[in-house]
């Protein structure tokens, strides 16, 4: 599974695996992959180092990447507490009375939140690169777009590529002259943010769009049957992400969330608001019901929603409150049906990518190589 960018790389298979898991990361890089951390939950950037330093002790010197969150323009003078300040009170007690009604206990006194959402705000990303230009990343991926100009030649000053996600070719023109190097076409079935057309569409629209950048096709994508069809489409490799979650290396820490992915079909996810504000395919709950009821008071913009959720998905997550408990993950779940290590997961990637290729080879009256 080469391409020319996998080469450009240096990796054996064009396979891009987004996680926020290190050891996960780590091991689709050793696996033949690339594997890219995700950076959102590094509120500290001594956390963030520590975990590089982890990836570069257990990537035997294979290539990896980083994943940020940050705007294209910069706000100025705008911190956490200005934010928090305008978070009506009205979708506070819409909080308190859904988790009063599920019964979510409190957390312990001076218990801090586990989850925090202030990743997704410009400055902590921005703490976040200072901490990761000091690695050997080779790779850079913004997933709400473009980053802001100067970010994109702090990268290329060092040799690391590029990356953002589009769900339109509109999107991925303007990401083009932004001086990105590869786009991420994210289809309608991927899990987290994502827009409204589905992956067999917008993979070669994008890559009609931005050529010769190189594309990679995102969403829906759990086969190497999958991976065939995306690279047939013109992409140069494909972005996986939900398919990372029920691997054993991932650390959900809640055997409760893990058995429901499991469990879950192609239909059991929704775009909802719920989460961050923006539309993020995830699991569908009772939660997500909630904040999707008309009779509800609707999400709030982000940063706003995610700030005002955290602490109620942190004592939903602490106490395994099953009605309320999910994730983001794509459509792709309805395949996650066990758990299995990176190196296994790959495997069989590689090993439907070469009856997909045979395949062709034999449809075509070609001999399959």
């Amino acid at each position: 599974m080469q391409t020319e960018l996998s080469k450009k790389l240096g990796v054996e298979h064009a396979v891009f695996g987004f996680t926020p898991f290190p050891a996960v990361a780590a091991a689709i890089t050793r696996a033949g992959g690339f594997g890219v951390l995700g950076a959102v939950r590094y509120t500290a950037p001594d956390d963030l180092a520590r975990d590089l330093d982890w990836m570069q002790e257990h990537t035997d010197g294979l290539p990896y990447g980083l994943d940020v969150v940050m705007p294209a323009q910069k706000v100025e003078g705008v911190g956490e507490a200005e934010i928090e300040a305008m978070i009506p009170e009205g979708h506070r007690q819409f909080v308190r009375d859904t988790l009063a009604k599920h019964g979510v206990p409190e957390l312990a006194e001076g218990e801090a939140s586990g989850w925090r959402i202030t990743g997704w705000m410009e400055q902590v990303a921005r703490s976040q690169l200072d901490v990761a230009f000091g690695y050997p990343i080779k790779l850079l991926a913004n997933a709400l777009g473009s980053p802001p100009a100067d970010v994109v030649r702090r990268a290329h000053d060092r040799g690391v590529l590029v990356a953002a996600l589009a769900g339109s070719a509109r999107h991925a023109r303007h990401h083009a002259e932004a001086g990105i190097d590869v786009v991420v076409a994210q289809g309608y079935e991927a899990g987290g943010h994502t827009g409204e057309i589905a992956t067999m569409v917008l993979v070669p629209e994008v890559v009609e769009a931005v050529g010769p950048l190189p594309v990679l096709a995102a969403g829906g994508i759990g086969s190497g049957e999958q991976i065939a069809a995306g690279l047939a489409l013109g992409a140069q490799g494909v972005w996986l992400g939900s398919l990372w979650l029920t691997t054993t290396e991932a650390e959900l820490h809640s055997r409760a969330l893990t058995d429901k992915l499991l469990a879950a079909g192609s239909g059991d996810t929704v775009r909802s608001r719920a989460l961050t504000g923006k539309p993020a395919r995830q699991l569908r709950t009772e939660w997500t019901d909630a904040w999707d009821d008309p009779a509800g008071p609707g999400t709030l913009p982000m940063p706003l929603q995610g700030l005002l959720v955290a602490e109620a998905v942190s004592r939903i997550q602490k106490y395994e409150v099953k009605p309320l408990l999910g994730t983001p993950v794509g459509q792709i779940v309805g395949k996650m049906t066990a758990e299995r290590g990176v190196q296994e997961t790959f495997d069989e990637l590689t090993r439907g990518f070469e009856r997909a290729v045979d395949r062709i080879n034999r449809i075509a009256g070609r001999d399959a190589r």
